[in-house]
């Protein structure tokens, strides 16, 4: 049985997770197997874009076991197809290693994925070449041509599939165009494919929900970004705008590379920038929230509740003893 932390953007899932498996690697807690962290999160797979995406440092890295990190070069596209048959060889290692697979993160379709072994519909390269073209025709990402052309493909969208339409956010270009694709290619709605995202079928996979107040997330979210900053986010911004085969249009989209991109070759005001990216983070952990909320298959933390003592409970083998928060909390 795996455990998966999830929840939105900077409730602590990733400080927990680490405290979880250093609990159990110390003999805190009584799971009786090591444990290994698997990300689930569409943009820590892509190599060199550690500081927005809040990677695990290398000392980290060093002492606990990590996977689907680093997957790819930012200038490919990565699908969620993809991610899927990558954790499901991952999951597979860490079960026939005897150990615990704990995977964490916030991005709900590739979760789904995972736990649930959604079924995708088929490409359709002609369609979405024909629709990323006109997107790129309108100009460069952030730009109020390009978001006028968004918009339009989302009230197409709504016109051949609403329930597709109500879902996805006009900004979220990978959505938009993936939605189109199937819809247009087709002939039948996105969202009328599998067994719908409405449905939560039972799963070996213990799901645990961290969630907090939406004030509380709007201060932690404004206090991560300056905290990525101070970092050096901008500069790795820079750095992968610099390289020969650029972003690919899927990376260009994560949540703070897309604003500091419009400051770095666009010229837009660093401070605009910033606020623009605090403004979208928050808009994004709402919908994670909203996402999760209706998943009744996951533990919610109580408030006052250790998520540690939680995630290892649910491991198994320690009796509901629990574990030590550790110094999960000071880092969340």
């Amino acid at each position: 049985m795996a455990v998966a932390l999830v929840g939105p953007t900077a409730s602590g899932k990733s400080a927990a997770a680490l405290a979880v498996a250093r609990a159990v690697r110390d003999g805190r807690a009584g799971t009786g197997s090591p444990v290994e962290l698997v990300s689930v999160d569409s943009m820590a797979v892509y190599r060199g874009m550690d500081i927005g995406t809040a990677k695990p440092t290398p000392a980290e890295r060093a002492e606990v076991d990590y996977h689907l990190l680093d997957l790819c070069d930012p200038s490919e596209e990565f699908t969620v197809r993809q991610f899927q048959a990558a954790a499901r060889d991952v999951l597979g290692g860490i079960a026939a290693r005897g150990h615990r697979a704990l995977l964490v993160g916030g991005t709900g379709l590739y979760l789904r994925a995972v736990v649930d072994d959604l079924h995708f519909p088929g490409r359709y390269p002609e369609v979405a070449g024909e629709l990323t073209a006109e997107l790129d025709a309108a100009g460069p990402v952030g730009g109020a041509a390009r978001d006028a052309a968004l918009d339009r493909l989302h009230r197409r969208l709504a016109a051949l599939d609403p329930t597709a339409a109500g879902r996805i956010d006009p900004a979220n270009e990978r959505r938009l165009v993936r939605a189109l694709e199937v819809s247009l290619g087709a002939g039948r709605p996105f969202s009328s494919f599998g067994p719908g995202l409405e449905r939560y079928p039972p799963t070996p996979t213990v799901l645990v929900g961290l969630g907090h107040p939406p004030a509380e997330g709007d201060r932690r979210i404004a206090e991560r970004f300056d905290r990525l900053l101070r970092a050096g986010l901008l500069e790795e911004v820079r750095a992968l705008a610099a390289r020969p085969g650029g972003l690919s249009r899927t990376a260009r989209q994560a949540l703070g590379y897309r604003e500091l991109l419009a400051h770095v070759e666009q010229g837009v005001p660093l401070e605009r920038a910033v606020e623009e990216a605090v403004r979208r983070t928050r808009s994004f952990a709402r919908r994670q929230w909203a996402w999760f909320r209706r998943d009744p298959r996951i533990v919610w933390v109580e408030p006052g509740d250790s998520p540690v003592a939680v995630a290892v409970r649910l491991l198994g083998e320690d009796g509901g003893r629990g574990a030590p928060v550790g110094d999960w909390a000071e880092h969340r």
